[in-house]
């Protein structure tokens, strides 16, 4: 005999932009017929709260200690609280025998993420980690062709808005394709060369990137959170293709030398077969919650776990701190003020 599975009661910590889309996902699963159940939205501005709360059919709470009175039956949640605060409100929630979702990135600092790690451990909780373009449909196509990435060329540029200035442009942008790299080379970091500029806002705006891997692979990013447009693109080539990809068109095109089961698409060198990746079109968003669900359900490891979270706040980290290295060999504070 067979039971229907019980919806899960879910949580959102943090009614701002991030915490909204969380709730709004959460509640389009639901409607789907996903078995899980928007139980609350937490904020410490109970008005914002309860607009999000009202908007999607559950209950506005003041913070995690009402919570956890208030509402003993959930069982997980997504955190997107400022960064600062993810390590104090995952620890709440892990405490309280919730599973959780922790926006990226992880936490402000190695030795925090270090201590979320022990602390899951130990109370055999799930976290998944929020690296929303690991479910981007072209990301999980591109990732079945993968052989030997020897280059990478990665290009992020947004508009200026005035939300995530506590962290620069690396550990705000970046960070969702140093990820993606380290996922797709799966190799350690040997050199990292960075430099990057403060245009808008007390941190850097925009940044450019140089890794170089130990297997050889090179990988050269450039993020900007003051362009004049908005561009998501992935390049990296490997031996005999080159394969080009946009997250926000969420298409992969594949150019291969001697490959003939390529051919797909009009090429002007016949030696050149071009084709486009099938892919499933979904809101990454909406793939990832319900990735971090199934994994809630199942007690299994997440596609994104805590270790992975590290693994880019790390290099990320170590970008920032390039970046500060080259601006006092160029004396940029003294050119600036």
């Amino acid at each position: 005999m067979t039971t229907e599975p019980q919806d899960i009661p879910v949580v959102v910590v943090g009614a701002g932009a991030f915490g909204r889309n969380h709730a709004r996902v959460y509640h389009q699963l639901a409607k789907e017929g996903f078995p899980v159940r928007l139980a609350a939205v937490v904020d410490s501005d109970t008005t914002r709260a309860d607009a999000v709360a009202h908007e999607f059919g559950c209950r506005g709470v003041g913070s995690v200690e009402q919570l956890i009175t208030t509402h003993r039956e959930v069982q997980a949640g997504s955190i997107a609280v400022p960064t600062i605060h993810h390590l104090h409100t995952a620890r709440q929630l892990m405490e309280a025998g919730i599973d959780v979702l922790i926006e990226k990135p992880v936490t402000t600092s190695l030795s925090e993420a270090g201590e979320l790690i022990a602390l899951a451990q130990s109370l055999n909780r799930i976290v998944q980690v929020g690296h929303l373009e690991r479910f981007n449909p072209a990301v999980v196509a591109a990732r079945t062709i993968i052989t030997r990435p020897m280059f990478f060329e990665v290009h992020r540029l947004s508009v200026f808005t005035p939300r995530s200035l506590d962290v620069d442009v690396v550990l705000d942008l970046m960070i969702h394709d140093l990820d993606i790299v380290l996922s797709l080379v799966n190799s350690a970091v040997k050199e990292i060369r960075a430099v990057g500029l403060p245009i808008l806002s007390p941190k850097a705006d925009i940044a450019n990137v140089r890794i170089e891997f130990e297997s050889g692979c090179v990988a050269n990013f450039t993020a900007s959170r003051v362009s004049t447009e908005r561009v998501r693109k992935l390049r990296f080539f490997q031996p005999s293709q080159y394969v080009s990809l946009d997250y926000g068109r969420q298409d992969v095109v594949v150019f291969s030398v001697g490959q003939s089961q390529a051919a797909g698409m009009p090429s002007i060198n016949p030696k050149i077969q071009m084709a486009k990746l099938p892919t499933s079109q979904e809101e990454p968003l909406h793939a990832e919650l319900k990735s971090f669900l199934q994994s809630v359900q199942q007690r299994s490891q997440p596609v994104v776990s805590l270790e992975d979270g590290r693994r880019a706040l790390a290099v990320a980290l170590d970008i920032v701190a390039a970046m500060r290295e080259h601006s006092r060999k160029i004396n940029l504070d003294q050119l600036q003020s």
